[in-house]
Order: structure tokens, then sequence, then C-alpha cells
């Protein structure tokens, strides 16, 4: 989550100033080529051979569809604040991996799931003058991301991680190029919309410092996807979801350090509730005495 969030960082740095496609087709290779190492030094080259190539296509979509939405919101929001909705996700996953999985979810949980749900609305500002449809953009991102995870702990018993980076990515790569044979020439951008700016401005040619922070933001990318799709596979949905709360301080950081934003009063609480709800799950599972007890280990070829 730590590199995570420093390729977010990235991410709205350069929203300005290039497409989002041509990030995403530079970042996925470099991503790409780290899955290949990856999967060498989990045991070969054949680890990238899909298993269930439909999953592996599904849960790449569901992540496009995930990460498109969220970065569209870095556009036009603080990155705290999209940062802060995009985390109803572990809320959903806890949600999801109870009703689709059949994992155990007690009260306890189901308290934290209404404390960090409220904290999130409370982010979302409804019914407000200040509240905006961009908003909604991290609950897209949330809900996508958290049907994806779900997907991922479905497949754990017979993908590496590897080949999940690889994969995924290869999806990156297919949109990412589909997109810019469509608006690549930036035919559908100027209308004035931070998000859709983002989205449809013309490919512009990096110039040599922002193509290596653009190749250092696919090592983050592909290095902190790695590990998740690893502790995702290693253990139970519900006791990795909240661990990716650290995402959430460390972007209110880099929003004030970087663009000097601070969040509103208000959304202080609401950063508070949904920190608290992930800090309960983790409580809950910590003192039953089950935090990565008994984790689904993946067959290991040496």
């Amino acid at each position: 989550m730590t590199l995570m969030s420093l390729h977010d960082l990235i991410i709205k740095f350069f929203s300005g100033n290039y497409p989002l496609h041509e990030i995403i087709f530079i970042r996925s290779i470099v991503a790409i080529l780290l899955a290949v190492l990856f999967a060498r030094i989990e045991g070969g080259f054949r680890l990238l051979l899909a298993k269930r190539i439909w999953l592996h296509l599904t849960r790449g979509f569901l992540l496009v569809i995930a990460n498109v939405s969220f970065f569209l919101a870095l556009a036009a929001m603080p990155l705290a604040d999209a940062v802060a909705i995009f985390f109803v996700a572990p809320l959903f996953i806890t949600i999801l991996a109870a009703v689709l999985l059949g994992e155990q979810v007690g009260p306890n949980r189901w308290f934290a799931i209404a404390l960090g749900l409220t904290g999130v609305t409370l982010m979302l500002k409804p019914g407000s003058s200040m509240f905006q449809w961009v908003s909604l953009l991290p609950i897209i991102a949330a809900l996508t991301y958290a049907l994806m995870v779900i997907i991922t702990r479905h497949m754990g018993t017979t993908e590496r991680a590897s080949a999940m980076l690889y994969w995924t990515q290869l999806v990156y790569l297919a949109a990412s190029c589909g997109f810019g044979l469509i608006a690549g020439d930036g035919r559908f951008a100027d209308n004035g919309h931070l998000s859709l700016e983002f989205l449809l401005r013309a490919w512009i040619w990096p110039d040599q410092g922002d193509l290596l922070l653009l190749i250092v933001c696919g090592a983050l990318l592909g290095t902190s996807h790695y590990l998740m799709f690893r502790a995702y596979l290693l253990a139970e949905a519900n006791l990795v979801a909240p661990f990716e709360y650290v995402a959430l301080p460390m972007a209110v950081l880099w929003g004030f350090l970087v663009w000097g934003n601070l969040p509103e009063f208000i959304e202080w609480i609401g950063m508070s509730m949904i920190i608290g709800g992930g800090l309960i799950v983790f409580y809950r599972e910590t003192v039953r005495g089950r935090l990565l007890a008994t984790p689904r280990l993946l067959p290991i070829n040496r």
C-alpha cells in the first residue's frame, strides 16, 4: 500500500499533462516485464500460462474499470478525498466475502461495516452544495475492485500471483491501445471537465524526466499489485483488507506536501470512521486468534 500510494501520487501529478490511456500504456509495459521477472523467481515462465483464462480476463476487465474510475476521480478531486471514498472497497470485500465465499462475519464486524459506510457518506456530502457527481467515481472503483478481489480469492488454489499480474496488465495494455486508437489524436478533448479531459486528451510523447517517472510508476504498480495478490491468495480477504487503510493517511500526507490540500473537519470525521471500521475488523480477527493462523497456501514448485 505504501508503493501504491506513491503510484497514485504520480498519476494525479500527471493528470493535467498526459492522457490516462498513455500513462496506463507505459506503466503496463513495465508491470508486464516485472510479472515475467516474478514468474522466473517463483519457479519459471510456465507459471504465466493461465489455467483459467476467462477468470483472468474477467478480473483484468474489472480492475481496468476500477482503476480508470479512480484515476478520473483523481483528476478532479483532492488525493485524500478520492482515496478515502475509495476505501469503501474493504467494506464491500468483507460483505462479498460473506455472501459469495461463505466467510464468517460476526455482529462486531457488521457494526464496523456500518461505521465505515457512515464515514463514506460524510465524505460524499450528499444533498449539499459541495456534492460532486465525480465523487461517485471512487464508489464505482470500490465496487469493481471488491469484485476483482473476490475473484482473486476464488482463484487462489490454482493460480500464481505472477500470472495474475501478467494477465491483468495484458488486459490493461489492450484497453489502453484500443482507447488510444479511438481517442489518441485528441478529437474528443477540450470539453472543459478535468476528468474527461484526462480521459480524452491527445497522446503526448513525454520528455526524458517524465518518461523516467512514468517507468517508476509502472514499477510501483507491478510490485505493489504482486504483493497484494500474494496477500489475498495466502489469507482470507477480510484479514488482508484492513491493511489497505495504510494508504489513507499517506494520501493525506502527499496531498498536503505536494498540493497543500488538507481535509475539512467533516472529512476528518468521515476518515476517522472509515479507519475505525477497518481497525475494528482487524481487532476482532486478532482477538479470535485467526490472524493468518490458517492461510490457504499455494503449491510451491521448487
